[in-house]
């Protein structure tokens, strides 16, 4: 069976794609997503913005952190809830106490009562593995952001959902399930892959 047909194969590969990336070549990518996504207008109304520290080869958007900090909006981090294993949002900004949860990642250290849900977010920027041009996700396999964001799409102005990714790992058409999230748009360094569905 191919990495593109099993799924944790598939997951396996892009991984390791991602990983093998130069420092310069993440770099490159990150200044070239960052220049793409600030032209979006959904980036530009958007006041809270839920973003991530990169891990394991994620492209990073630090830049475009930094710059939505530049812009006066207000940014924040997943945090593991212990509510059905998935994400909450706390604030983040530049001085913010740090913490590591059970994963090694970064999360900022605050009361939890400062967290938010996705729904209270304007714009999602979302980690993923491998992607289609569908702007369907596959993540690394533990469905927090599926959990998180199951809820979104009941709302009237849910907040939008863009994956953020290498070129590299976009796949063929993937499989999805019922629980899976889908998004309104895949940013990469070199393409802006909007769903059929959706206007940016």
């Amino acid at each position: 069976m191919s990495a593109h047909t099993d799924p944790n194969l598939l997951r396996q590969h892009k991984r390791e794609q991602r990983r093998n990336l130069s420092d310069s070549q993440q770099r490159q990518h990150a200044e070239q997503l960052t220049e793409r996504l600030l032209n979006q207008s959904t980036f530009v109304r958007s006041q809270r913005i839920a973003a991530y520290l990169a891990n394991d080869g994620e492209i990073n958007p630090a830049h475009i952190i930094e710059q939505a900090w530049n812009m006066g909006k207000q940014v924040y981090l997943p945090v593991l809830s212990a509510h059905e294993n998935s994400l909450l949002f706390a604030p983040f900004e530049k001085n913010s106490p740090m913490r590591r949860n059970h994963f090694g990642i970064d999360e900022p250290d605050c009361p939890a009562e400062n967290w938010l849900s996705a729904e209270q977010m304007d714009l999602i920027l979302l980690p993923l593995v491998a992607f289609d041009e569908l702007s369907n996700r596959m993540g690394m396999g533990g469905g927090f952001y599926d959990r998180s964001l199951a809820g979104i799409r009941q709302q009237e102005n849910p907040a939008c959902l863009i994956g953020l990714a290498h070129e590299i790992q976009k796949t063929t058409q993937l499989t999805m399930h019922s629980w899976d999230i889908p998004l309104d748009a895949i940013a990469t360094e070199d393409n802006l892959y909007v769903a059929a569905r959706n206007s940016l």
